[in-house]
């Protein structure tokens, strides 16, 4: 009789391991964000009044700036504790999680090199409201903002290696993305589009580099699961 595996309580059915991006899912997920980012441009400033507004002396007030400063921080901690256990149980996923985390950085340091750039003012020194977050400071650009892009890159490498993770990654990533707008620091176009940059960049490397480096790890067999390759050295899964 045999028995299961262990891991396959966090993996999805087989697809081949050198294509581990679902691009009709993910383009979707960047196309939505990025159509509604020029869609709500034209009127940036009225959302970002309706928004910021009602949050600023509301009872979401605490909950909007927990999120905003903090909430990164719980989407960091799954992807070390995604990390962890892939190191544990299923190296081969641990390095397509590494390889993600690539992904992260490439997409913060390009965010970084749009904003100077585009050199956008942020919301809270441009309209005259009081906002729950403090306005950052002049030179401190606004478009896109760099919490909503790496909370959209941190889900997409999670989700990447565990496809069931998006129940918890996706709400939070939403969540931090829309507290930012709520604290008062980001135009809605700004977290949206983030959004939608953070995702795409690290689909991107991915795709790009995980054949490469699948091809390595497994000396150049395509057996269709992420984890073959654990399972066949000393039995990790």
């Amino acid at each position: 009789m045999t028995h299961e595996s262990p891991t396959r309580t966090l993996s999805t059915p087989r697809r081949s391991s050198s294509r581990p991006v679902p691009w009709p899912a993910l383009l979707a997920a960047v196309a939505v964000p990025a159509a509604l980012a020029l869609a709500t441009y034209p009127v940036r400033e009225r959302l970002f009044t309706a928004v910021a507004g009602f949050a600023e002396g509301s009872a979401l007030a605490s909950a909007v700036a927990s999120v905003a400063d903090f909430g990164l921080l719980a989407l960091v901690a799954t992807a070390g504790v995604l990390a962890v256990w892939c190191w544990l149980r299923a190296r081969r996923r641990f390095w397509l999680l590494a390889l993600a985390g690539l992904g992260v950085i490439t997409a913060y340091g390009l965010s970084e090199a749009v904003k100077l750039l585009v050199e956008q003012p942020r919301p809270c020194s441009v309209v005259d409201t009081v906002t729950v977050l403090n306005c950052p400071g002049g030179g401190d650009w606004s478009w896109p903002s760099n919490h909503a892009v790496l909370a959209a890159a941190f889900t997409t490498a999670c989700i990447l290696v565990v496809p069931r993770l998006a129940w918890l990654a996706v709400p939070l990533a939403l969540a931090i993305a829309a507290s930012r707008v709520a604290g008062g620091v980001h135009y809605v176009h700004d977290v949206l589009s983030g959004l939608a940059l953070g995702a795409l960049v690290v689909a991107a490397v991915v795709a790009v580099a995980w054949p490469v480096l699948d091809r390595r790890l497994t000396g150049g067999r395509d057996d269709g699961h992420p984890d073959s390759a654990s399972r066949s050295q000393g039995g990790r899964a």
